[in-house]
């Protein structure tokens, strides 16, 4: 299992979910080509490029197939990942998809994450704000222009293996849990949809015990229910289950 971070940070914040997911799977967490401890890159990087950067990461590490799990940014990289390397994919966690149509334009997308920033965990703080500087404004135009360039609905609807799509219900980058469950629908892929109450855009680093605990159920296939052993006020369900799904009903 490799987690994918999002626009301007390193895989840092990725680390909480990671590390309760790390028992029951062999689980890497890398920092793509110019963001992180990977230094900035030289070259204006696509979306593709990060793609396949992930898929060398993987070459280097001998590791032939995986389970992609992604955060806001890390998403758009997970559905180009199985565009480009169909066969490498097993299942797709897409946390909190960002980078499309409702993310554009360029100030829109910053008063949204000026929003969630107030919605966040306060200890969020001393990790993301030294990534989103070492990031730099440069690097933030080149990566957001190629996110508007991306087919990211089309890429999305054309998965074919199991997805698993979770959402905050305080999320000021999402659409309405009501449009995502439309676009959801247009699809007969193995979709399965998951709003988590209370909580914001940076769901694997918020809510570690809740989406860990998610992701597990999802990968045996079973229901979608809250978690008993995790206090405080974010409940998961389930809000749409794709046609072609494992229907977790049966036994």
């Amino acid at each position: 299992m490799m987690h994918v971070h999002g626009f301007g940070l390193s895989g840092r914040y990725l680390l909480p979910t990671a590390d309760r997911l790390g028992g029951a799977f062999h689980t890497f967490v890398p920092d793509l080509p110019g963001f992180g401890r990977s230094g900035r890159s030289v070259d204006p990087l696509d979306v593709p490029d990060l793609a396949h950067a992930a898929a060398r990461f993987l070459d280097d590490r001998q590791v032939e197939s995986v389970t992609l799990v992604g955060n806001s940014m890390g998403c758009p990289v997970i559905c180009e990942f199985a565009y480009l390397y169909p066969e490498r994919l097993k299942r797709a966690v897409l946390v909190s998809p960002a980078g499309g149509l409702n993310n554009q334009p360029l100030h829109r997308a910053i008063r949204q994450i000026g929003r969630d920033g107030l919605r966040e965990p306060t200890r969020l703080m001393p990790v993301a704000v030294p990534d989103y500087l070492r990031f730099g404004v440069p690097s933030t135009f080149k990566m957001f222009r190629a996110l508007t360039h991306y087919p990211s609905l089309e890429r999305l609807l054309a998965l074919q293996i199991p997805t698993l799509v979770v959402i905050g219900d305080r999320d000021p980058l999402m659409p309405s849990p009501a449009r995502i469950r439309e676009v959801a629908g247009r699809t007969d892929n193995h979709v399965l949809l998951v709003v988590l109450e209370g909580a914001a855009h940076a769901i694997n680093f918020s809510h570690p015990g809740e989406l860990a605990h998610i992701i597990k159920l999802f990968m045996a296939d079973k229901p979608i229910v809250d978690d008993p052993d995790a206090p405080g006020h974010a409940r998961a369900y389930e809000i749409h289950r794709g046609t072609y799904h494992p229907d977790a009903t049966v036994a």
